[in-house]
């Protein structure tokens, strides 16, 4: 089952605003763990766990910027002014 525009916009801001935070907290305890000395190893861990949350979420972020396309185009009906 698709999800609504709507719908899409609400788990949008909730991952932001919760789960992105919360992703971020667990990747940092996790890699602590890691005494890794090349600054490039490191760098390559943090750019792939910053890139890694999107791929499973990128169904709820596509669109969510554009007009939602469920709404009625009243504007068409009424006469310019």
């Amino acid at each position: 089952m698709a999800l609504s525009y709507k719908a899409r916009r609400r788990w949008a801001l909730v991952i932001l605003l919760l789960g992105l935070p919360g992703y971020i907290a667990v990747a940092w305890f996790l890699t602590s763990f890691l005494e890794v000395q090349s600054v490039l190893l490191q760098l390559a861990i943090f750019v792939g766990l910053g890139v890694v949350w999107i791929i499973p979420l990128k169904p709820i972020f596509m669109g969510i910027g554009q007009p939602d396309p469920d709404a009625e185009r009243d504007r068409d009906d009424t006469p310019d002014r």
